[in-house]
């Protein structure tokens, strides 16, 4: 009997990372459908960094009020 083909199902994704994807060619390189700022604008929206969490302004850098 042959075997039937897997059927590719789509992620369960965050509605910001609809559309997301990421490939990686023969050679190692790593190509994404969104640019780069855009998935760390999310990832610093969305993710607690563990190394900062313990500052007292956190809160002003995440609004971007401090550098």
């Amino acid at each position: 009997m042959a075997k039937k083909p897997k059927k590719e199902e789509k992620p369960k994704v965050h509605k910001d990372l609809d559309g997301f994807r990421m490939d990686i060619d023969s050679f190692g390189e790593i190509s994404s459908s969104f640019p780069i700022d855009r998935l760390n604008e999310f990832l610093n929206n969305n993710v607690e960094d563990k190394k900062l969490k313990d500052r007292e302004d956190i809160s002003e850098i995440k609004k971007g009020k401090k550098k």
